[in-house]
């Protein structure tokens, strides 16, 4: 039996210590709702609602000189749901910015299916992402 991996890793800086604890008390409540059957918070945001299914990324505090903010991180996926947290983010601080990060697929044992990765970009406003596997089928056609 094969392990598969969707692993990725970055830091999103947030505008001060406010921003930092409202983004880790939500993941953690995030976290709780899906690992423990938690009722969400009246204050739980509707937006997330459906991404709390896929929560399966770390989230943890990121205070270096050069950056207050928060690491996600993962290796077992959660794709769809740090893209809506992070745009969720940029939304409720009003932060102009995009976000990028990339993703890896792989695997404990060698598979045809098994190795990839993708990309997305984030805005308050949009979610764009592309996987490997498109792309490569899109243009061998």
């Amino acid at each position: 039996m094969a392990d598969y991996f969707t692993s990725f890793s970055l830091i999103l800086k947030l505008p001060g210590e406010t921003a930092q604890k409202y983004a880790l008390d939500l993941a953690n409540q995030a976290r709780a709702i899906m690992d423990l059957g938690d009722t969400p918070p009246a204050d739980f945001p509707a937006s997330l609602m459906e991404a709390v299914e896929d929560w399966q990324f770390e989230t943890v505090a990121e205070n270096s000189p050069e950056i207050r903010g928060i690491w996600l991180q993962s290796r077992n996926g959660g794709l769809d749901a740090v893209c809506a947290f992070i745009q969720h983010l940029l939304q409720h601080f009003s932060i102009k910015k995009k976000v990028a990060f990339e993703w890896s697929h792989d695997c404990s044992k060698p598979r045809i299916d098994a190795y990839g990765g993708g990309a997305a970009i984030i805005t308050a406003d949009k979610i764009k992402t592309m996987n490997t596997g498109q792309w490569l089928h899109q243009h061998a056609a």
